[in-house]
């Protein structure tokens, strides 16, 4: 393995304060929450709907979900499957799993039940932890992957007695909102009844710093499931390099932090759930992202620090001066997973007071690589420097030991204590990200003279849609069983609300007909929704090359040309 250490240009632009690097973090996850519980036992650690759970209560409650699980039969290193909105059982479970020396594996509730299936697939978990609308799903899993124990969390269980009660008004809105959080649970063990076992003890082992904490899965390129197996050294690291960029940002109760992005994403799960509970803040946990729902709790208690994407800010905005709400109190917003326009900043950074920067970051790197100084000096339309302790190269993507002029397009690589060690269970797909211990994270780059990174093209050919990766192989093959289909390419094109929007281009067979809205329908029940083209063209035939692989490319120069 090379020792070449590179030149670190970004250093001098660091925001005051900001060290260059970190000392190696010791412990696991779990002493995140002890050491914030010890601190500030009485403040708010969790605001949901308007009722708060304080870090002592935090803590009694995932020690004593640490006990039950062990006593339905988690052992360290098993993995545990999650399937929950943003909400306090999400959390509870979450540092539950970690603190008996199991491994999270977090899943979007929102999958259909073959996307879930392939996960479930892919880790096998014997355990899971499921919001009451996805446990039919799981139970309809085939023998193969029973899941041995289900657990069945009914989400209003958190909520204030007072909003539990309105939902059992014979309102039709009541009624709906009850419905939509609510199902039947036969055949599962209620979370309630988990919650029962007495604490686990203090002679239960906590895990080691380079022990595995989370199974992330990434869409990779191919759109079978890949899991980053993420430690607690990776998390922990990640939560310490957040803490470092900002450290003027308020700590402890008067901090407040915002759940807008669902933490079973990367991107929510360190800034929303780590990094808050690392500086003791009030984690306001949002089920799903409502800007009314948002400006009311505004009101209250204004967001410190607020991670989003930039349709969230965007909406955030807009509602905030349609109904004359102020957003004065954000310290900071980070945006991430796409473009940020500066024509969103400035307005933005108007009426909050505080900052609104870009930054940057893979799943597999626990996700966060890069940001914005938080700074007069942060660079629009860059993805910032490297935070502390990461290291960067640019280098000639057919030849990645080789780097590229200083300032030359190349593939960005990278390394750090926040990058993962491999795939879960797939050496043959880690050894193609690793060039002599660096990670290569696909995307072409320049760094500039100051060392802002300024993202050009992506060798991956995932489409960014409103903050989520989607694999054009697993929309095509999905698609592909629908009838008349003879060949099919899928593609990102650039929209002005989601980053980038899934775009189809089909052939039809000889002699066939395809209804492009009943061919989108049929998307409808097989992908999640984000991941449904918005657009189908059909086209006379599609690019391809001398072996017959069809050139995305192509397809995407085509449809623009188009004018699509």
């Amino acid at each position: 393995m090379t020792t070449y250490d590179p030149p670190r240009p970004w250093i001098s632009s660091y925001a005051e304060g900001v060290p260059e690097d970190l000392a190696p973090v010791q412990g696991s996850l779990f002493s995140i929450l002890e050491a914030s519980a010890r601190e500030y036992p009485d403040a708010p650690a969790l605001e949901f709907f308007g009722g708060t759970t304080s870090y002592a209560q935090l803590l009694a409650q995932v020690e004593r979900a640490a006990g039950g699980l062990r006593e339905l039969g988690v052992a360290p290193g098993d993995p545990v499957a999650i399937v929950l909105p943003n909400c306090p059982q999400h959390i509870v479970a979450f540092y539950a799993v970690l603190r008996l020396g199991a491994v999270v594996v977090e899943h979007n509730p929102l999958y259909t039940p073959s996307e879930l299936r392939k996960q479930f697939g892919d880790h096998e978990a014997t355990h899971a932890i499921v919001w009451n609308n996805v446990v039919a799903t799981v139970q309809a899993f085939p023998a193969e992957l029973r899941v041995h124990n289900l657990i069945s969390v009914d989400v209003t269980r958190a909520m204030p007695l007072k909003m539990r009660a309105l939902l059992r008004l014979p309102i039709a809105k009541a009624r709906e909102s009850r419905e939509a959080l609510t199902t039947a649970v036969a055949g599962t063990v209620r979370w309630e009844d988990v919650l029962r076992a007495a604490p686990i003890g203090p002679g239960v082992a906590v895990p080691e710093t380079d022990d595995l904490a989370i199974i992330q899965y990434t869409s990779g390129t191919t759109g079978t499931p890949k899991g980053a197996a993420l430690t607690h050294r990776n998390l922990l690291s990640n939560a310490a390099q957040a803490r470092a960029w900002v450290p003027t940002i308020t700590r402890g109760p008067g901090c407040v932090v915002y759940a807008v992005l669902p933490m079973f994403h990367a991107y929510g799960l360190t800034l929303c759930l780590t990094f808050a509970m690392s500086v003791g803040a009030r984690l306001v946990l949002f089920p799903k992202f409502d800007p009314d729902m948002v400006l009311e709790v505004m009101k209250k208690h204004p967001a410190t620090f607020l991670p989003l994407v930039p349709p969230i800010a965007a909406r955030l905005l807009a509602a905030a001066t349609e109904k004359g709400v102020s957003l004065r109190g954000t310290e900071v917003a980070i945006s991430g997973a796409m473009a940020l326009p500066h024509e969103l900043v400035v307005p933005f950074e108007a009426a909050s007071g505080g900052f609104l920067v870009e930054g940057y970051g893979l799943s597999e790197c626990s996700p966060v690589l890069m940001a914005n100084p938080v700074a007069g000096n942060r660079v629009s339309g860059t993805v910032g420097l490297p935070i502390p302790g990461t290291e960067v190269r640019v280098v000639d993507p057919e030849n990645p030991t080789q780097d590229v002029a200083p300032g030359a397009e190349g593939e960005l690589l990278v390394r750090g204590p926040q990058v993962f060690g491999g795939y879960y269970r797939k050496p043959d797909e880690t050894a193609k990200v690793f060039v002599d211990g660096w990670f290569r994270t696909g995307d072409i780059v320049t760094v500039d003279e100051a060392g802002f990174v300024r993202i050009v093209d992506r060798i991956k050919e995932l489409i960014i849609t409103g903050g989520f990766n989607v694999a054009p192989t697993e929309v095509e093959n999905a698609l592909r069983a629908f009838p008349g289909i003879a060949d099919i390419a899928v593609v990102g094109l650039p929209s002005a609300h989601s980053g980038e929007e899934v775009v189809a281009a089909i052939v039809v067979e000889p002699g066939a007909a395809v209804d492009v809205e009943a061919l989108r329908e049929f998307a409808r029940g097989v992908l999640t929704a984000y991941k449904v083209p918005r657009r189908v063209f059909v086209v006379d035939e599609l690019p391809a090359s001398l072996i017959g692989k069809v050139l995305r490319r192509e397809v995407r120069a085509a449809l623009r040309d188009l004018g699509a």
